[in-house]
C-alpha cells in the first residue's frame, strides 16, 4: 500500500481517518474551537446580524497559476460574506477525496487553505472528510460554509441599485478564468496568466469606512462581469450602461480570449468586486479602493440608468451600443 496516496479506509471513520484528520487537518487549521473535536462549533457573536453562505469547489485542474482549489475555497467563501458587508468569522469545510489522491497534493492544498484563512482573519472551525472509490470523483471536491457578522447600519444587496449610481470595479477582469483555462488546455503564452483569487474582506472594510451607503457589492465569478451585472439589473429593476474604454483587461488575457474565441466580459474572476454606489460618493470609494493593494487598478466602468430595466448595454469605443446579455450555456466548465 502506498502511504502517500489516499486510501478508502481514510474515509471510513476508523483509526486511519482519525490519523488523517489529526495529523493534517487539525494541525493545519489549529484553533480552540476546532480542537474541541465536536460535531459542531459553538461560539458567541457580537452585535449585528449574522450572514451565512455555502459553496462547493470542483475546479479542474486543482493547481493553477496563482492558486489551487484550497485557497480558492477559502477566498470564495470569505468573499461571499464580504459582498453583504459582513465581517467573516468562521468557516467549515468538507472534503470529498478520491482514492489514490496524492497525499502530498492534499497537504499543499490544506496548507494553502490555512494560509488563506490566516490572511483573511477567519478560522476553520469544523469539517468533514469522505473518501470515495477511484473514478467516483476527480481527485478532490471541497464544500464550505461561512459565517460572519453584518455591522449595524449596513444594507448591501443586489436590489439596491438606483438610476444615477456609478459602477466601479477594483481591477482587471478575466484573470482567474483564463489562468485555469490556459493551464487546462496547455496554452503557452509569453507571460503566464495568474489567477486573481484573493480574499476581499479587507478591501471591502476600507470601502465601507469611506462610504457606509454602498448599495451593491458582488464578486463576478461564474458568468463574469456581464452575467453578474445582468443579475443586479434584474434584481433592482434598472438598466446598466458599461463604458468599453474604461473596462480594465490585461493584454495577455485579451489575447488569450481572442485566440479561444471568448469574451472577457463573461470570463470568471475570483478577486474582483463590482461596486454600485451613489454618484456623489463614487470618488471617495474609488480613492479608498486605490489605497488598498487589491484595488490599485480600481476605476469607474459604468452607470445605472432608468431606461431598459433589467438589461445591460455596452457603449463601444466608437460610440455605438450593444446588448450585453446574460451568459447562455457553459462557457468555461469547472473554473471554481
Amino acid at each position: 500500500m502506498d502511504q502517500r496516496l489516499i486510501q478508502l479506509d481514510q474515509g471510513s471513520g476508523g483509526r486511519a481517518m482519525h490519523e488523517l484528520i489529526d495529523g493534517l487537518f487539525i494541525s493545519a487549521f489549529s484553533n480552540p474551537l476546532l480542537a474541541e473535536r465536536n460535531d459542531s462549533a459553538v461560539f458567541e457573536v457580537g452585535a449585528g446580524r449574522i450572514a451565512m453562505t455555502t459553496d462547493s469547489y470542483v475546479v479542474d485542474p486543482i493547481f493553477f497559476p496563482g492558486g489551487n482549489i484550497g485557497c480558492l475555497a477559502v477566498h470564495g467563501t470569505v468573499n461571499d460574506l464580504a459582498m453583504r458587508g459582513a465581517k467573516p468569522l468562521y468557516i467549515t469545510v468538507g472534503f470529498i477525496l478520491e482514492e489514490g489522491l496524492d497525499l502530498g497534493d492534499l497537504e499543499k492544498i490544506v496548507s494553502s487553505m490555512a494560509d488563506a484563512a490566516r490572511e483573511a482573519g477567519v478560522q476553520i472551525v469544523a469539517g468533514d472528510t469522505k473518501v470515495v472509490p477511484r473514478g467516483k470523483a476527480d481527485k478532490i471536491f471541497i464544500n464550505t460554509s461561512g459565517v460572519g457578522i453584518v455591522p449595524p447600519g449596513i444594507n448591501i444587496g443586489g436590489a439596491n441599485a438606483r438610476p444615477g449610481d456609478a459602477v466601479l470595479i477594483n481591477g482587471t477582469i478575466g484573470d482567474h478564468g483564463m489562468a485555469v483555462l490556459c493551464k487546462r488546455e496547455g496554452l503557452a503564452l509569453e507571460n503566464e496568466i495568474k489567477s486573481d483569487a484573493a480574499a476581499l474582506n479587507g478591501l471591502v472594510d476600507q470601502m465601507i469606512t469611506a462610504c457606509a451607503g454602498i448599495r451593491v457589492l458582488r464578486d463576478p465569478t461564474r458568468g463574469g462581469v456581464a452575467t453578474t451585472l445582468n443579475e443586479i439589473a434584474e434584481q433592482s429593476g434598472v438598466g446598466i450602461r458599461l463604458f468599453e474604454e474604461q473596462i480594465p483587461i490585461r493584454e495577455d488575457v485579451a489575447g488569450a480570449c481572442e485566440i479561444l474565441g471568448l469574451d472577457p466580459l463573461y470570463v470568471a474572476n475570483e478577486g474582483k468586486v463590482l461596486v454600485i454606489v451613489p454618484r456623489d460618493e463614487a470618488q471617495a470609494v474609488l480613492s479608498a479602493m486605490q489605497s488598498h493593494p487589491l484595488g490599485l487598478g480600481a476605476r469607474c466602468i459604468g452607470e445605472v440608468v432608468s431606461n431598459d430595466p433589467g438589461r445591460v448595454f455596452l457603449r463601444t469605443r466608437i460610440g455605438g451600443h450593444r446588448l450585453v446579455d446574460m451568459l447562455r450555456g457553459e462557457q468555461l466548465p469547472r473554473i471554481c
